[in-house]
């Protein structure tokens, strides 16, 4: 059997930029002293010009892009989940959100996946405080592909978007023909009936692998990419919950504000169903492994296959 594929979508992000930049000369980027970390030094390397190390100053960085998306460029800010979401939320709130402007966010090192950085790092708060920005657009890629495609349509969309990206080599799911990437539509993955696994980011992959262990038991499980967690496909998660009767949602954030919750705010209003939400269950990670730290906090294939029998049963 081939080996799986397997690319950081940090690393996707920087090779993006630089693809992009080549048809478009209004996209800069900006980043916060983390440009090797970030891969906007791919960016950097291709286009020196058009890339801005503010620091580590990362609410003026906001500000600066803020600024600039006004004098008709569109910037890329990039740094770390922890210092984008949460150093510059007011910046982000107030200079980006409250006016619409159009500028991107390029968020790498979100989730537990971090691994050896720690609790400090480990942003598992982001899709909680980017959802309550209006008119904020949140996505989360789960692989190289769709990491791509997403920095594509954030360049594409006009407003602010909230870009996040790992730091942890993840598979390539995405690789097929028939892949098409829209802001606001998920992905029906695989189809099935008895119940469904709503993921996100690296957790789709993870949900994946366990349907298929699932299906040697007899139980069909449908597994749904939700990339763009705000705006959420709220009719493809109506549909899932109407023929299939029980929701699993994954993600590698806290069970509290983010994917999970607003499943739940969507089935609650338009079709109660039963959820179980699998993520960081409200405590702060730790150092180690990225691989093992996954396992630790129940954000692998297997707790999602436990999780799945108990609703079963």
């Amino acid at each position: 059997m081939a080996e799986v594929k397997k690319i950081a979508t940090r690393e996707s992000y920087g090779n993006a930029l630089v693809e992009l930049g080549k048809e478009h000369g209004d996209l800069v980027v900006l980043d916060a002293d983390l440009a090797e970390a970030t891969k906007t030094g791919i960016f950097k390397k291709a286009f020196p010009d058009r890339h801005f190390d503010f620091g580590i100053a990362e609410a003026n960085m906001v500000g600066v892009a803020a600024g600039m998306s006004t004098a008709g460029l569109v910037p890329f800010v990039s740094t770390f989940a922890m210092f984008a979401a949460g150093r510059a939320f007011e910046q982000v709130r107030n200079t980006l959100g409250y006016p619409h402007l159009n500028v991107k966010i390029g968020a790498t090192h979100g989730g537990i996946s971090v691994g050896e950085d720690g609790a400090s790092h480990q942003c598992c708060e982001d899709f909680a405080l980017m959802r309550t920005i209006p008119g904020m657009v949140v996505v989360s890629p789960s692989d190289d592909v769709e990491a791509k495609a997403a920095v594509k349509a954030a360049y594409e969309h006009t407003g602010p978007v909230y870009l996040r990206f790992g730091r942890l080599a993840v598979p390539v799911i995405n690789d097929n023909p028939d892949y098409k990437f829209e802001l606001g539509k998920g992905i029906t993955l695989r189809d099935g009936s008895d119940i469904t696994v709503v993921a996100t980011g690296l957790m789709v992959a993870e949900a994946l692998e366990a349907a298929k262990a699932l299906a040697g038991e007899g139980i069909d499980v449908r597994v749904i990419n939700i990339h763009t967690i705000k705006p959420l496909d709220e009719e493809l998660i109506i549909k899932a919950a109407k023929e299939t009767r029980r929701i699993v949602t994954a993600e590698e954030h806290n069970i509290i504000g983010g994917l999970g919750e607003a499943v739940c705010s969507c089935l609650a209003e338009h079709c109660p169903t039963p959820v179980r939400r699998i993520g960081v269950n409200d405590e702060f990670g730790h150092s180690g492994p990225a691989a093992a730290l996954l396992k630790q906090f129940g954000l692998s294939a297997g707790h999602i296959a436990e999780v799945v029998r108990e609703m079963m049963r």
